[in-house]
């Protein structure tokens, strides 16, 4: 009789306050501004009866405060699975609202995302399919992905990737940032890229210049583009971007109407891409 009391004054809403700030953590996938630091990366109507001996229904409003505590810690107790069930419930609901509020800022922002003329791109220029990464050098899960995204564009010839410098980590990261932009004017950013995200040790001044080096840039000019504050700007711009986005953290990746938190497994990108390409076939998606 307690369980089916509680059933019907409630339950659904008291451990939903119960266990709104309780959500479990997540694994973590990406690099956050906390890396800074060490520089790495509705109540229901009273029930009735349902045991045959003719007993009235108790109204939520008639049971005091600490009995309705009881019979909460009661049901619990008995039925400790309804935590999971409700805390799945929430978690779900979240997704999805936090999915939606993605799809409405990407078709929003949809130019600057796909098309900002200052940022570089990789694989296919004209491909059906565009991919966007936010990332930062230092960033130990932008490395990791790495391997993962060289495969993607390996495998897809209609994707097109679009490079997001966004330095979140300190310095360093924005100094490497700077200098990976200003290598467009040597026609050399993809190769920088790529060793930059190889390349260990610490991102200061001799150390990205040698690495410019490795790949052919001229390290003299390299240095003088740096100081260009067209840089500054396109960072900022980046940063307003990502901002608006929601997204605090690196990497961070948006393919047609999703957007991506962390250095996930490949199948999870071939997936997106799947849905990306089925969407544009049908006519419901963005490039």
């Amino acid at each position: 009789m307690l369980a089916r009391t509680l059933a019907a004054t409630g339950l659904a809403l008291a451990l939903a306050i119960t266990f709104t700030a309780a959500a479990p953590g997540h694994a973590e996938v990406v690099c956050d501004t906390k890396s800074i630091e060490d520089g790495t990366c509705d109540p229901g109507a009273a029930g009735t009866g349902g045991d045959g001996s003719g007993a009235s229904a108790v109204s939520a409003g008639d049971l005091p405060v600490d009995a309705i505590r009881q019979i909460i810690r009661e049901y619990l107790i008995e039925h400790p699975e309804v935590l999971i069930e409700a805390q799945q419930a929430l978690q779900a609901k979240r997704a999805a609202q936090e999915a939606e509020q993605a799809r409405q800022v990407i078709h929003l922002y949809r130019d600057e995302l796909l098309f900002d003329p200052e940022a570089p791109v990789a694989g296919n220029p004209d491909g059906a399919i565009t991919l966007v990464e936010f990332f930062d050098y230092r960033c130990g899960y932008c490395r990791r992905v790495k391997p993962t995204v060289e495969t993607l564009l390996a495998e897809n010839d209609d994707l097109r990737f679009v490079f997001k410098e966004f330095p979140i980590l300190g310095p360093e990261s924005t100094e490497a940032a700077r200098a990976a932009l200003a290598a467009r004017n040597q026609g050399h950013y993809e190769a920088f890229h790529w060793a930059l995200m190889e390349s260990d040790g610490s991102f200061d001044r001799d150390h990205i210049l040698g690495v410019a080096r490795s790949v052919g840039l001229d390290d003299q000019q390299l240095a003088r583009d740096m100081e260009d504050p067209a840089l500054d700007s396109l960072l900022e711009q980046n940063a307003a971007l990502a901002n608006a986005l929601g997204i605090g953290g690196t990497p961070a990746f948006v393919i047609g109407d999703r957007l991506i938190g962390g250095a996930l497994p490949l199948e999870r990108f071939r997936v997106a891409i799947a849905d990306a390409r089925r969407a544009l076939t049908e006519g419901s998606g963005t490039q």
